[in-house]
């Protein structure tokens, strides 16, 4: 992991004094009634002993005086007293009742979605369709309503949204782009129905955006992305056709997105976004390049996200949204640091953006409902094993029990 001191040749543990002063200073501010989450507590006593490492191994220290011992065993002291004053603020905040998923009230707004054609949120929605048909499906599914559609109906739909280049639109008419044809594969996939689409010309238009560099391009215009790297390489998983694009450049490309503070943005140098994240590590768990990954520092960053509210944000000093309980929480999954967060405080963010009366969940309490948050509100209970909800995996955003059908099943 990063140290800010991993240049410096030579230097005392002395340092250690200031860090002391520190920690007694928000020590002292727990005392008086300052709010501090245990995982920041944590973080405390993580860095002084993570510097601590940095300066032997990359120094030779002259002799360790009595002082420097002091401080070290002092430090230790003192986040020893802030991490339980933090456990005994935590148990006090669990006592408070938690509300209860509206999974029947959810399943209604969904299936209502779709009947209104003339509202204000199926008109913006228009040129997206078939990410909402994903969107509302899948979460469908992860309730245990999927058999509340009609499958033929929607399939026909699906169908006719497909361009003769083999990418599908986002509707009827549409151009086809790489993020649509994923939603598509996506809803043909919950529904078991792969074999009504001609594989090999699906996997053409795909294999045809992947640029010299490695990277893909959204559509015929040309932007790159990392989603789109994501994108294609979780279509060509599904159709089990990725050996037909060259991974080893797919891959490389991602990890040159990679930045200092362990996270990714969608072109090298880009600032490191929860949403890029995503993508990139899912990328790299589907071709099983995760070991590129540092998984601590890409994990503080990501634990970092999650605010006083419990919720998740998806980059420094920004609000926190439902949604990123799928692209935090799902990264954390996939690298195996989801225990670095309160799940259930985080819990408690998702069930107080529902709408308990029409059903629907919002990015934040008491804003409007869409069927984006629905879905990720719910996957990302589905994350934390929330009770009702189906499992679901963090690599292909599908219930696992589709996924183990896609690969496991001839």
């Amino acid at each position: 992991m990063f140290s800010p001191f991993s240049r410096v040749p030579s230097v005392s543990l002395g340092f250690l004094v200031p860090i002391t002063v520190l920690v007694s200073s928000i020590s002292l501010l727990v005392r008086l009634g300052f709010r501090f989450r245990f995982l920041e507590c944590i973080c405390h006593f993580r860095s002084v002993l993570t510097r601590r490492r940095k300066l032997r191994s990359n120094c030779v220290a002259p002799s360790v005086t009595s002082r420097s011992c002091f401080s070290i065993n002092y430090a230790k002291r003192e986040v020893r007293i802030l991490c339980d004053k933090a456990k005994e603020i935590l148990m006090e905040e669990s006592n408070v009742q938690m509300a209860e998923l509206a999974a029947e009230k959810h399943v209604r707004y969904i299936l209502s979605v779709e009947k209104r054609k003339d509202n204000f949120e199926s008109v913006v929605m228009e040129h997206l369709r078939m990410s909402g048909a994903y969107w509302g499906l899948t979460a469908l599914d992860l309730l245990g309503k999927l058999g509340s559609v009609d499958v033929d109906e929607v399939t026909s739909w699906l169908l006719s949204c497909q361009h003769e280049s083999g990418g599908f639109g986002g509707n009827i008419g549409h151009d086809p782009h790489i993020l649509y044809t994923l939603s598509a594969l996506q809803v043909l996939a919950l529904f078991d129905k792969m074999d009504v689409i001609d594989v090999d010309k699906v996997t053409n238009y795909i294999v045809s955006l992947q640029n010299e560099d490695g990277s893909f391009s959204g559509d015929m215009w040309g932007e790159v992305d990392t989603r789109f790297s994501y994108i294609a390489i979780c279509c060509l998983s599904i159709l089990h056709r990725l050996d037909k694009i060259n991974v080893e450049k797919a891959v490389k490309y991602i990890i040159s997105c990679k930045n200092m503070d362990g996270g990714f943005g969608c072109t090298p140098g880009g600032e490191s976004h929860a949403g890029q994240i995503f993508c990139c590590v899912g990328a790299l768990a589907i071709t099983g390049s995760l070991d590129l990954v540092d998984k601590d520092l890409l994990g503080w960053w990501l634990c970092e996200r999650q605010v006083k509210s419990g919720g998740l944000n998806g980059r420094p000093e920004k609000l926190p949204d439902v949604c990123y309980s799928w692209w935090v929480l799902s990264s954390l999954t996939m690298i195996d640091r989801v225990h670095w967060i309160s799940k259930e405080k985080l819990i408690r963010f998702i069930l107080d953006c529902q709408d308990t009366e029409n059903g629907g969940i919002s990015d934040r309490p008491d804003d409007a409902v869409d069927v984006f948050h629905t879905f990720f509100g719910v996957a990302g209970l589905s994350l934390l094993e929330y009770t009702g909800v189906k499992p679901i995996d963090p690599a292909y955003a599908l219930p696992v029990d589709v996924v183990n059908r896609i690969f496991f099943t001839k």
